[in-house]
């Protein structure tokens, strides 16, 4: 009872340590276009953010509205413009805000900016120094879309990796998939739920199930192929939603599918202590591994990508998740392989460790489902 009591206090510390509501990271979306001399497009960044730097809520009643937006213009671009430099070479091209206007992403509403620089000279290669939020929240990421001629460039901002020099004249696919790689692996370091579903279904990957009771497997090679099998069949089945979401084919409401994650990370859990659900999990990790494409989806789908750089994209993001997903792999099974025969990993890290991920889970869907921390516009 200690080491069950233990177990669960210990998830839902960390957790909560680490700030894990398990929404959607917190993004925004560059959109530059080069010509000659100057630099035109729109920055997206979610009200949400906004007001947790300005205050914008002046009569916090956790309901933004245009009138508490539009008085705010002058210090929400001052803020906009202190985070973000670009510069030819050694040549500073300042930036201005031009106009305000609201639109809604996958997981809310933004204020869009229009954004203008001129530059001293051709902007054969454009330096962007990107720092807005860093300083208050590490895993914000600015996602970017730059454009010349026709020819679409994408990157992604980290706080690791704030300043990018991109040259106009040729590829940087390369660049770009490096980006998308990272990026990738960051949305699986940082998204808690995906991180659980996988914990809840690689727990008991150690264990055959005899009726109603977890038995140890005799042999690793039992165990290797369990953990082939769960582990492709969730990466084939996200693989296939993130594409078609991704290419706009298939589109669910991200509220819908954050509650629906939710329940399969709660479902998954309660499956642990209680069969629920069939006794092949490859089977189980595909039904719901669908559903978790949708959640990775989100990310690439406001960036508004198409043609070869969406294809370069979109591979990156997925290496990217599946590295991050081999990763947890790597940490979880040996050490649930050599403790599956103690009855302390048993009852403590499998039964107590699922009863702490059915309590974090049950949290998300309920917050998810009845929109609680969104604040509609």
């Amino acid at each position: 009872m200690k080491a069950l009591l233990f177990s669960i206090a210990t998830v839902i510390a960390l957790l909560h340590a680490t700030g894990a509501d398990a929404h959607k990271p917190s993004d925004s979306y560059l959109a530059l276009d080069a010509r000659d001399e100057t630099v035109e497009g729109h920055w997206d960044i979610a009200l949400r953010d906004l007001d947790l730097v300005l205050d914008l809520d002046r009569n916090s009643d956790r309901q933004l509205d245009w009138g508490e937006v539009r008085t705010r213009f002058e210090p929400i671009d001052a803020y906009a413009t202190s985070r973000l430099s670009l510069a030819v070479g050694e040549d500073a091209c300042p930036v201005a805000i031009s106009d305000h206007r609201i639109d809604h992403h996958s997981d809310g509403a933004y204020l869009v900016l229009g954004v203008s620089a001129h530059c001293p000279t051709t902007t054969d290669s454009l330096t962007v120094d990107y720092r807005l939020l860093f300083d208050i929240d590490a895993q914000h990421r600015g996602l970017l879309r730059l454009t010349r001629t026709g020819a679409t460039q994408a990157a992604v901002f980290a706080k690791e990796h704030a300043r990018q020099t991109f040259v106009l004249t040729g590829s940087n696919a390369w660049h770009a998939l490096r980006a998308f790689v990272r990026d990738g692996i960051a949305h699986i370091a940082t998204g808690y739920d995906h991180i659980l579903f996988l914990v809840a279904l690689l727990l008991p990957a150690v264990f055959g199930r005899e009726g109603r009771r977890w038995t140890a497997m005799p042999r690793l090679s039992l165990v290797a192929w369990n953990v082939a099998a769960t582990v492709t069949a969730f990466t084939i089945a996200h693989s296939i939603t993130l594409s078609l979401a991704t290419l706009h084919v298939v589109q669910l409401p991200a509220r819908f599918t954050e509650s629906m994650i939710a329940l399969s990370v709660l479902v998954t859990a309660i499956d642990n202590l209680v069969p629920i659900l069939p006794a092949r999990r490859w089977i189980v990790a595909f039904a719901f591994g669908l559903m978790h494409g949708f959640g990775f989806a989100s990310v690439l789908l406001d960036l508004d990508l198409s043609g070869s750089m969406l294809a370069l994209s979109l591979f990156g993001f997925n290496v990217g998740v599946e590295l991050g997903q081999l990763a947890i792999v790597a940490v979880v099974v040996p050490l649930a392989y050599a403790a599956r025969s103690l009855r302390g990993y048993r009852i403590g890290v499998v039964g107590g460790g699922s009863i702490a991920i059915a309590i974090l889970a049950f949290g998300w869907l309920v917050e998810r489902s009845f929109d609680m921390k969104m604040m509609p516009f």
